[in-house]
């Protein structure tokens, strides 16, 4: 008998190692593709290989899961995640930034007050992305306090942030498709992507998260997919970006 309870308690002690460590996975992972983007991006100096609009589309669709979680509050993992996304986001623009004004041949530079929407997250200053991302936290704030109580809002609000991370790689698939080159995009950054991916979409499902999550990862290993076919299709040598 006492050996039944010591295999039963070995059995628990591990799922509960097994699960604690796929929680700081779901915590920490996501940030963990934009590794190889950053220094690739250091090493050439050059950001046109990489479409800051993937930085766009996270820091909305994080944010937004913020206040879902305010209404509904699930894995307190998938908040952290959110955090840490909102952070590794802000670093990859403040890179993009310096290397830019470190490129520029004009003098002229693009700022959030001139409200120019051609130059929309092509601003010139990382100050204007953090301005931007504050109103548009403010904003969300606002709405939220008003609309808390009502539960169809709390849904609406998920699945608004799930749809904008499910198109987390669409910014990079259309920018490839305008340069007619994957290059100066880190195929790391991809794959990681889609290994992370394919684990977010089986933790979801084994963890019965909210429907909106496990759609949304399924959404984007369809996404991370396309962009490893535009690398083939395009010719790049995959095994030197990889190197």
């Amino acid at each position: 008998m006492d050996a039944e309870v010591d295999i039963q308690e070995d059995v628990e002690g591990s799922w509960t190692l097994l699960s604690w460590l796929a929680s700081c996975l779901m915590v920490f992972g996501g940030a963990l593709p934009y590794v190889p983007q950053y220094q690739e991006i250091q090493k050439s100096s050059n950001t046109e290989g990489f479409s800051t609009r993937v930085c766009l589309v996270l820091l909305i669709a994080n944010i937004l899961r913020i206040f879902f979680w305010i209404g509904k509050q699930f894995e307190l993992t998938l908040l952290l995640q959110s955090v840490v996304m909102i952070l590794t986001m802000f670093a990859m623009l403040h890179l993009c930034c310096s290397v830019q004004n470190t490129n520029r041949v004009s003098t002229k530079q693009h700022r959030l007050s001139e409200l120019d929407l051609r130059y929309f997250w092509k601003w010139s200053a990382f100050e204007d992305y953090l301005l931007f991302c504050f109103g548009f936290t403010v904003l969300c704030a606002l709405v939220t306090l008003l609309l808390l109580d009502s539960a169809v809002f709390v849904e609406a609000l998920g699945s608004l942030a799930v749809m904008f991370e499910a198109m987390l790689g669409l910014p990079q698939l259309l920018q490839n498709l305008q340069n007619r080159s994957t290059r100066g995009m880190s195929v790391k950054m991809v794959l990681l992507w889609t290994a992370g991916d394919v684990f977010k979409t089986t933790y979801f499902v084994m963890n019965e998260s909210p429907a909106q999550f496990w759609v949304c990862g399924s959404v984007q290993i369809l996404i991370d997919v396309a962009i490893l076919l535009q690398v083939l299709y395009y010719g790049q040598d995959t095994r030197t970006k990889l190197g």
